[in-house]
Formats: C-alpha cells, structure tokens, sequence
C-alpha cells in the first residue's frame, strides 16, 4: 500500500559541514548545488534545501508506478544495446547520442533486429533521458527536443515511403458487440465472470490493471446501479469512484450481470467469497476451480478471448473497453466532461479527444453540413 514518505535524511555534505563514511556522497551535480546554496542562503539552510531534495526523490520513487519502472528498466536495456553496438559510452547524453539513438532504434533496435516503432521508440527515448539524469548525466532540453525533431522527421520518411509499423490502436468496444459478447457468454460460474467482466470493464472504461486490481469490498451495490472505487489509476484523475447505472435493457446490464456472477461465485464456492478483501473478478480453471486473482495479462487475454468467441469482426484488447466508453459516449451526444470524469481521464485530455474522433470520419467530419 502506498503511503506518504516518513523518512529522516542525514543532511548531504555542504562546505564546513561535517561528512561521516555511513551518509551517501551525493552526485557531483548535487553537490554543486549544495554548494551554491551554501554560498547563497548559509550552510544550515544549504542543508535544509539538500534534504528536501532528498525527500523529493523519495516521493517521486513511492509514486512512480511499477509499470513505468519496468518501462524504465527495459529502456535502460535498450540503450546499453545501442551503446555496445555503437562504441558510445553509456553515460553521455549529448544531441549527437540521442539522435544517434532514435535513428537506431528505428532502423534496427529491437532484438531481432528490426525498427522499433516511432511510438515506441518515442518512449524508449524518453525514458533513456531520465534513466541519464538520475545516474548523473546532465542531459539538455535542446539536446532532448533536438532527438524528437529527429524522430518526428524520421517517421514522416516512413510514411511516405509506404512504411507504417506498430499495431496501431486497439479498436474499440461497441453496443453491438456488448450484445454478441453477452449471448455468447455460456450459463457457467466462469461464463457469468466473462459477461460482468466485459459489461462493467466498458462501463467505466477499464484498463487491464483496474479489474485486476479490484476486491468484492472495492464494488458496491447501490440503489441506481454500482459504484466501483478504481484505485490502481496512475494518475490522480484515473483512481476514482465510477458509478455504473442499470441499463434499460437487462441483457446487457452491467449491474445485473455482476450481481449474478457473484451470487452465483458464492453459490458454489462458499460464503468466503462474499469477504470484501477476495477478488472482484476470480480467475476459474477448465474444471471450474478458482485459481485466485487476474492478473493485468489475464484480463487482457480474457477479454481477447471473450470477444472471439462473441465473433466480433475484429477481436478486442485490453483497452477495447476504455476506447469503447469515449467512443460510444461521444456518439452519444454525452458531455466530454462527463465521459472523461467516469473514464478517469484528465478534462481535455488528449488520448481521450482521439478516442472520440475515432469515428469513420463521416459523422464527425468538419465540412458535413456547411453547404
């Protein structure tokens, strides 16, 4: 569980100040600043000024969610590979390194030795940049700004030479396909998880994580539907409580269906499962045991696997379900406002605005209408 930091730092070594073998050294750019601060401010206050750094970093370490440190650690690898197969040295990030690194990456970056995609080759970047500046590397906004010129350039070059890679967006849920993946869903413990599953996942526009990360005691019923606490967000505006309504038709009701999927769970498997602390969302075997928890990849691979069964034209991914909720709610004439309240997006968010502006480009098209 994520709590605040409670940490007493040893004040960093400043100019006159007394450094023991047990405090860490800090880095040389730190250092610099301490002592700038000392010359400005004093060294008591040169100290005080040194320990809010350090509480800083430690803040932004307990916040950092562990999807991005594994992005970090994988971007980290990328790079070192990049360094070995260029002669560069690993701990310099000047303009040449970096635009070095993006032309790399696209032409042969990845393990097999093919391109990386400009999206991914956009993360891998800026991670690098930040894995740099916390071993001590000082790395420019121009020099940065200058690899993503580069990149921007570079990925107009293959565009025009035909070339598109990555999968592109995932495609988006629809009511159509509610009502497939409901009549497909057989009369089972698990069938009835794989409905309450899809039904509320596009309900509050879910990533993989957030079903997941969910406990029976995190879904309430309530008199006008659920009320579902999502606290595994990675921002302040995606961990929320997302209310999810009756829908008029009962075949696709969300609440329904969690309600039956968990009386049903209870029914056959014990009154523990009715405790607040088990899993929303239970993983069940081919013989129908209950194997505990999904993981992030289970949801993702359920809901690939539920909407192949429905026989949805194109099969749907983790994030079907969250692009569904913008797509369909903009469709729906509902207020941006509203759709990115329940979704957990940031007001004028831009991932959200593009989710909206999916459409064939017919209906939601600038010039229909003017003449």
């Amino acid at each position: 569980m994520t709590t605040v930091p409670d940490i007493t730092l040893v004040p960093a070594d400043v100019p006159g100040g007394h450094h023991t073998d047990s405090t860490p050294s800090p880095s040389g750019e730190r250092q610099a600043l301490i002592e700038r601060w000392a010359q400005r401010h004093g060294i008591d206050a040169a100290r005080w000024l040194a320990e809010a750094e350090d509480l800083a970093d430690a803040v932004a370490a307990e916040i950092t969610p562990d999807n991005t440190l594994d992005t970090y650690k994988k971007s980290w690898r990328v790079w070192t590979r990049f360094c070995a197969a260029t002669g560069l040295p690993e701990s310099e990030g000047s303009r040449g390194a970096l635009v070095a690194f993006v032309a790399w990456m696209l032409r042969e970056g990845r393990q097999n030795g093919k391109g990386y995609a400009p999206n991914s080759a956009g993360t891998h970047l800026a991670a690098v940049v930040t894995g740099l500046r916390e071993r001590g590397t000082s790395v420019s906004g121009d020099d940065q700004a200058e690899a993503r010129k580069a990149l921007g350039g570079l990925e107009v070059k293959l565009l025009q030479a035909g070339e598109r890679r990555g999968r592109g967006q995932a495609v988006g849920a629809d009511i159509a396909g509610l009502y497939a993946v409901a009549r497909s869903c057989p009369d089972t413990l698990a069938g009835l998880r794989d409905k309450a599953l899809v039904l509320t996942g596009f309900h509050y526009a879910s990533r993989s994580q957030d079903p997941a990360g969910l406990q029976n005691g995190d879904v309430a019923l309530h008199p006008r539907g659920l009320v579902i606490a999502v606290l595994t967000g990675k921002t302040k505006h995606s961990v929320r409580n997302a209310k999810i309504t009756y829908a008029d038709d009962p075949e696709i009701c969300p609440v329904r269906a969690y309600t039956a999927y968990r009386e049903r769970l209870v029914a056959e498997h014990g009154p523990k499962w009715a405790d607040p602390s088990t899993p929303a969302f239970v993983g069940i075997d081919r013989h129908g045991h209950i194997t505990g928890g999904l993981a992030p990849d289970s949801v993702t691979r359920a809901v690939k696997r539920i909407s192949a069964r429905a026989g949805v034209p194109i099969s749907w991914t983790g994030h079907s379900l969250r692009i569904g909720l913008a797509s369909t709610g903009r469709k729906k004439r509902k207020d941006a406002i509203a759709i990115a309240d329940q979704g957990g997006w940031a007001r004028h968010s831009r991932s959200m605005l593009g989710y909206m502006q999916r459409e064939d480009g017919w209906d939601d098209n600038a010039s229909a209408g003017l003449t």
